[in-house]
């Protein structure tokens, strides 16, 4: 079994991409076959070096490993021309002089006269008939000679059964008048070579598969099993688009998601396993089958992507929530250095969705202290909340050992020999010490600022 995911680098890669990249990996991986990535090139003006490396960045940050490629069709130049040859040698395609223009009048006509509009076959060869004579310094296009007759019919992975009339297709332009190949005829051409198995792509490109399966057809090439995936919709059930958020998925790892909720999230629209909603990698490829992808389309939740990034960010060993947050921080400004970072992270992480908003709240710790503004201090640091504070600077200076369970044991045996409510010690302490009105637990904000620091914070109102 051999399955391909091949992209036509204009940018970025988009969530649509991703999910079928991931269905033709994880399709390939169940049944231990190859996946081969195929970059379609051939659109110069669009397929820059920058639109390709967007394409390979988001396909190793999915971790979506081909077995072979990346292939780049512009490198294939001359094995398509060599098929081209081969193809007019033997009557499957001929050289077409009309104008664009003229195509454009045959299409009219066609449609006025209440016919589908398409090429009229002007340049066709057929038996007995006299081609037009050449028009003087025009270059031509290679057409395909498309079958008249019958029809073109496939058993589609997802949507079963479906025939098209072959008279309801025209003669494809499979190069254009510089010699350069056109896309529906590069695509058969590398998936003849490259021994395309299995193809699993959008439905978009349902139009396009019976005049591909005629082309492999002509060149005597077996035709690979197709499955057409429905679109990805928006949360309104519109097509997704960029209006409904980041659309590329480097996009969402610059806005704090982890790649493996991504697989997650992505590899559920569409596919279901029973109703499991996590799952790791190896279980989605043991799991995965076409049988169970839906003929329906997805809808894109940023709220369940959301809840499956925060179950990852729960996951995370500490060493591996250091490495992926702790670039953010320094992006912020932040400054980790003498602090105890996995204990800073841990005291949020439980109520982050994403990295970003991780980062966020680890900036109480890594920023530049900020003392509370004058509004603020004046609303809570009152004569009788300092005198408070006062006496608790002197208690907590004695704590033999400086960490959580010895704090809290003196945070409630101050609030007891007081007679003080929580509120009466720990906001006051919180704006005195962190300049905020709300932290965590403040015996774990104490334990993180250090004996040090809180003393000095403490003497400084």
């Amino acid at each position: 079994m051999r399955t391909r995911f091949a992209p036509s680098p204009t940018g970025y890669l988009h969530l649509g991409g991703a999910r079928t990249a991931l269905f033709s990996w994880a399709f390939a991986r169940h049944h231990k076959g190859t996946f081969v990535l195929r970059v379609e090139d051939t659109d110069v003006q669009r397929s820059t070096p920058a639109a390709v490396q967007a394409i390979l960045d988001g396909m190793k940050w999915l971790s979506l490993d081909a077995d072979e490629g990346p292939f780049y069709q512009m490198q294939r130049i001359d094995r398509y021309k060599e098929v081209l040859a081969s193809m007019l040698d033997n009557g499957t395609a001929y050289y077409c002089y009309s104008s664009p223009e003229e195509v454009d009048q045959m299409r009219e006509t066609a449609k006025a006269q209440g016919r589908k509009p398409k090429y009229d076959g002007t340049w066709r060869p057929e038996p007995g008939k006299t081609l037009p004579p050449v028009p003087e310094g025009r270059k031509p296009v290679i057409r395909f000679r498309n079958p008249q007759d019958g029809a073109v019919t496939w058993n589609d992975m997802l949507k079963g059964p479906i025939s098209i009339d072959n008279a309801e297709l025209d003669d494809l332009i499979i190069a254009r008048p510089d010699g350069t190949p056109t896309y529906n005829f590069c695509v058969v051409v590398d998936d003849h070579d490259m021994q395309i198995t299995h193809v699993i792509r959008g439905d978009d490109h349902v139009n396009n598969t019976p005049r591909q399966i005629n082309i492999l057809k002509a060149l005597g090439a077996p035709v690979p099993e197709y499955g057409h995936l429905p679109m990805i919709l928006g949360p309104d059930g519109q097509k997704l688009s960029k209006r409904h958020g980041a659309v590329s998925v480097m996009e969402y790892d610059t806005q704090g998601y982890l790649p493996e909720a991504m697989v997650n999230y992505l590899a559920r629209l569409g596919w279901s396993h029973g109703d499991q909603e996590l799952f790791t990698r190896d279980e989605f490829v043991d799991w995965f089958d076409t049988r169970n992808l839906s003929k329906s389309a997805a809808q894109w939740d940023p709220k369940k992507l959301n809840w499956v990034n925060a179950h990852y960010i729960r996951e995370l060993d500490n060493e591996a929530l250091i490495a992926h947050v702790a670039p953010r921080i320094a992006a912020r400004g932040g400054n980790t250095e003498n602090l105890d970072l996995a204990a800073i992270l841990n005291l949020f992480r439980d109520r982050a969705e994403t990295l970003e908003q991780l980062a966020d709240s680890a900036m109480l710790f890594c920023a530049p202290f900020q003392p509370a503004d004058e509004q603020l201090a004046a609303t809570v640091l009152t004569d009788e909340a300092r005198a408070t504070l006062k006496k608790f600077a002197t208690a907590v200076a004695g704590v033999q050992t400086w960490d959580v369970p010895e704090l809290a044991a003196l945070v409630k045996q101050f609030l007891a020999d007081n007679g003080l409510k929580m509120p009466q010690l720990g906001i006051p302490l919180r704006v005195a010490v962190t300049g905020q009105k709300q932290t965590p637990a403040i015996d774990a904000v104490l334990a993180i600022l250090g004996r040090d620091l809180v003393l000095q914070r403490l003497a400084a109102i």
